[in-house]
């Protein structure tokens, strides 16, 4: 029997070997992802979240690219690089931008703003920045 799971409720866990786990998306979900994917060595996380504001925070992701989709709303994806930040605007739906392996990265925001993330999991990193 095929079992229907619903963005954002429940995350998709891309396994190495290319199964799919449902994961409920709640307080203890990182925690089970790494006692029970061996820290997410070599998955992908399929994930969706709704926010309304800049996040907090920047993240980084040492062991693949992001691809990162406009849904609803409108932001503005910062890319740490080198030579300088990069911003990167998304207006339309379904637009998506590729945040390249090892780059620092945030979004900016004012607008109910809902974005689908195909995430490499494994060694994840957020740090807060001035």
């Amino acid at each position: 029997m095929t079992n229907v799971h619903q963005l954002p409720q429940t995350f998709a866990l891309l396994t190495p070997a290319l199964g799919i786990h449902p994961e409920a998306c709640d307080a203890g979900l990182y925690e089970r992802l790494d006692r029970n994917y061996d820290d997410c060595k070599g998955a992908t996380l399929v994930s969706c979240h709704a926010f309304s504001e800049d996040w907090g925070m920047w993240e980084l992701h040492p062991h693949g690219d992001e691809l990162v989709m406009l849904l609803d709303g409108h932001v503005t994806l910062v890319l740490r690089q080198d030579d300088g930040d990069k911003e990167v605007t998304l207006t339309e739906p379904l637009s998506y931008v590729i945040v390249p392996k090892n780059t620092w990265h945030t979004a900016r925001t004012k607008v109910a703003t809902r974005m689908v993330f195909v995430t490499p999991g494994e060694g994840t990193r957020n740090e807060v920045f001035d």
